[in-house]
């Protein structure tokens, strides 16, 4: 008996296999993290570059025309890497690179730091009233700088989302800033009074 249970202790067949069965989970697990982060840099890249190209070519005069055009190539160009992939486009314009993301000016006669009581203001977009961000929607005109915002959300391939018990829905995004071409005058701000 004593002479058996030596045999069983010496005997190493097998052993690669239940050694292959405790570490393949985890390396399974890591191969689909990284390919999963690889798919998702990749699909980001792909985006930054579409967005690039739709914006150089939004720049031109006549560009408002061919919106649906270049939406639709920096769609193609993303649905070829994730299948399905809801894309949504944004487009801000702006006098200046530096007015991006900032209220519109105004003179805080009564130091309050709100635009009220009949307080002058740089009406930048047009509508009327003070704005918070002072962009206007679309493709603006001549030497306008334009904010070029692409949302994307798409299934992962990979489902290491879902192995972890988080959500299998990744959303990214790309933006960009050009200034478009001296076609002609560039519209200038009014000045108006808030309310």
């Amino acid at each position: 008996m004593v002479r058996l249970n030596r045999s069983l202790v010496d005997d190493t067949r097998g052993v690669s296999a239940v050694e292959f069965a405790f570490c393949a989970p985890l390396l399974l697990l890591g191969m689909f993290g990284v390919f999963d982060l690889g798919h998702n840099m990749y699909t980001a890249s792909i985006i930054q570059g579409a967005i690039q190209k739709a914006a150089r070519d939004s720049t031109i005069e006549g560009a408002s025309s061919n919106e649906a055009a270049l939406d639709s190539r920096v769609r193609t160009m993303v649905q070829q890497i994730a299948p399905g992939a809801d894309v949504e486009f944004t487009r801000t314009a702006y006098n200046s690179f530096s007015d991006v993301g900032k209220p519109e000016d105004w003179t805080d006669i009564n130091s309050d730091g709100t635009c009220n009581d009949g307080e002058p203001f740089e009406d930048a977009n047009g509508n009327g009233v003070w704005d918070a961000e002072q962009g206007r929607t679309g493709f603006g005109g001549a030497r306008d700088a334009v904010l070029y915002e692409v949302n994307v959300t798409y299934t992962r391939v990979f489902p290491i989302a879902k192995i972890l018990g988080q959500s299998q829905i990744f959303h990214t995004s790309a933006r960009t800033v050009l200034r478009n071409q001296p076609y002609s005058a560039q519209n200038v701000p009014a000045t108006e009074n808030c309310t």
